[in-house]
């Protein structure tokens, strides 16, 4: 019964850390929800984010839809992009994005 509780209080604390962290390049990246935001933007692509749903029991949703858009925003910062919208639902721990570039970009310094 002990180690049947340790599991469960183990699984609890794991469950709400953030396992994801969105890199500096990823903080420059927003999050939008309405289409109307990226009409005026450039699409880009799509990236396809998953992190793990199930830990002996469902994670929490909200903390499954933040994770995914951080890994997300830090795929966009990789590809140029400056706002991301989600194109699908999330399935098993899994969501797609919308890449876009809606602002201007700073041009690379040389060196």
């Amino acid at each position: 019964m002990k180690n049947i509780l340790i599991i469960i209080c183990s699984a609890l604390i794991l469950s709400s850390c953030a396992w994801v962290k969105v890199t500096s390049q990823g903080e420059s990246v927003r999050l939008v929800h309405a289409a109307k935001t990226i009409e005026s933007c450039k699409k880009l692509g799509r990236v396809n984010a998953k992190v793990v749903s199930h830990v002996i029991f469902n994670r929490n949703a909200d903390k499954v839809a933040e994770e995914l858009a951080d890994l997300a925003r830090n795929e966009a910062a990789l590809m140029r992009g400056d706002t991301i919208i989600p194109i699908s639902e999330i399935v098993d721990g899994r969501r797609s994005f919308g890449v876009y570039q809606c602002f201007q970009q700073q041009p690379l310094e040389q060196k």
